[in-house]
């Protein structure tokens, strides 16, 4: 099983059309594309408490159980993207989840215009509901073969400041890994708190992956962060790219940077394990 992030796989290139609208890659042929060999990998529909959540799910294609890992989805939404970083963790030996957690607001992958997209879909989405929404994978994950004593999360953009509030929900969390989510911004009943505000709240530690040209987490707030989780000896970190921007390791984006997404990719593998994750 390779350590690395699978590479370009030429003889079966992703449809543009499994991308989200509004980022379609201008050559598929060149983004990096996980076989399902070895995996069970499919979309799958979870009972929550106010509706049915649909989710795709990826694991290794033999008895568990797997450690759990949970990948929240970009601003986009659920789309080709991140249903290949769920089969790269599954050829890792993970259990993968990810969910649409939009579906109620709509589908975020049909939007050209990013800035409609925030308004008619993302900003309408309360971080209650997303919370109890991974909370449903999570107790879905028992019956699909994951391990409940070994949870995970990872996420990016949207996804990444998720990242930060579920890791001061879920006291059943071991590990997680934010990929460049905002730290703060304004605050309203469905989205009151930011990663910021919970630095000292956190029931795992987390690890924290940036751009250090990602004019939309400036270095300030980077700084900050690491200050209040030195102030509270937490066991988290951060970790800056120097050069990279926003959404580094989106592969199918003119923003990706291979080098940076592959250390990063290492990086994670690393901090599951070492915080009882290992497959």
């Amino acid at each position: 099983m390779s350590s690395t992030q699978q590479p370009p796989n030429p003889a079966s290139p992703p449809s543009s059309s499994s991308y989200a609208a509004a980022v379609r890659p201008p050559n598929t042929m060149a983004v990096i594309r996980t076989d399902t060999a070895g995996l069970v990998a499919e979309d799958v529909k979870i009972t929550t408490a106010t509706g049915v959540l649909p989710a795709y799910r990826a694991a290794p294609d033999r008895p568990g159980p797997h450690p759990v890992v949970l990948v929240v989805q970009e601003i986009f939404g659920l789309h080709e993207y991140i249903r290949d970083v769920a089969r790269r963790l599954a050829k890792l030996g993970y259990l993968a989840i990810a969910p649409d957690l939009y579906f109620r607001q709509g589908d975020a992958t049909v939007y050209t215009d990013i800035d409609a997209l925030r308004a008619e879909i993302v900003n309408k989405v309360p971080d209650e509901q997303v919370m109890a929404d991974l909370d449903a994978c999570y107790a879905w994950s028992r019956e699909a073969g994951g391990d409940p004593a070994r949870l995970g999360i990872t996420g990016f953009c949207w996804g990444g400041r998720i990242t930060w509030l579920y890791a001061a929900h879920q006291p059943r969390l071991k590990a997680a890994v934010a990929w460049y989510g905002k730290l703060t911004g304004p605050k309203n009943a469905l989205q009151p708190r930011h990663p910021l505000d919970v630095s000292g709240q956190l029931k795992t530690p987390v690890l924290g992956l940036y751009g250090g040209e990602d004019p939309g987490i400036p270095m300030p707030q980077v700084e900050e962060l690491r200050s209040d989780l030195k102030k509270v000896n937490s066991a988290s970190q951060v970790l800056v790219y120097p050069g990279a921007p926003h959404a580094f390791h989106a592969d199918y984006r003119p923003s990706y940077r291979p080098e940076a997404a592959e250390d990063g990719w290492q990086r994670m593998k690393a901090w599951f394990a070492q915080n009882g994750l290992r497959p």
